[in-house]
């Protein structure tokens, strides 16, 4: 009996543990990942403006494609104190090159004059515990304090892009 009861607590701690972690904001670092050359870059205007990260697995760039497109054309998102850019998450998507990816990435910002960075081995997701993010579209707002104080995976619902522009306008 002894040994079920300790298992069962054990198991609990790991899972408080684990949804603790996740509750926000905690506080994240600037990591390096690479430019869309493959050189190594910290992420841009850490400490200095509020970031908004579309880390995206390449395998399901096109997921929540109307909710950028909306961004793009709303302006709901912009302002002096935010800074939005994407990072490719290149390690979940195994079947696209690495350098094919960023190559196609190089093409579409030239037309758009977006930032791309590439995370080839999964740095940001495990610097900043955020579990799996395989298939995953992962929508963040980080605060010039370094607070990650906003996280979306996977398909947005309406509530998550409610709950995304509320918060959005706490950091423009």
């Amino acid at each position: 009996m002894k040994l079920k009861t300790l298992a069962a607590l054990a198991a609990f701690v790991l899972t408080a543990a684990a949804v603790r972690a996740q509750e926000l904001p905690y506080k994240v670092s600037n990591v390096e990942v690479l430019d869309l050359d493959g050189k190594a870059t910290k992420l841009p205007y850490w400490g200095e403006k509020n970031l908004m990260i579309f880390y995206v697995d390449p395998d399901r760039h096109k997921q929540n494609s109307e909710f950028t497109e909306e961004l793009e054309r709303n302006h709901r998102a912009e302002g002096e104190n935010l800074y939005g850019f994407g990072i490719m998450n290149l390690k979940d998507a195994p079947m696209i090159p690495n350098g094919m990816a960023r190559s196609m990435a190089k093409k579409r910002t030239a037309k758009n004059g977006a930032l791309v960075l590439a995370d080839q081995d999964r740095i940001l997701s495990k610097a900043w515990n955020l579990g799996d993010c395989n298939n995953q579209f992962v929508l963040m707002i980080v605060s010039k304090e370094g607070e990650l104080v906003f996280l979306r995976k996977g398909e947005l619902s309406e509530q998550d892009i409610e709950a995304f522009y509320e918060a959005v306008a706490l950091y423009r």
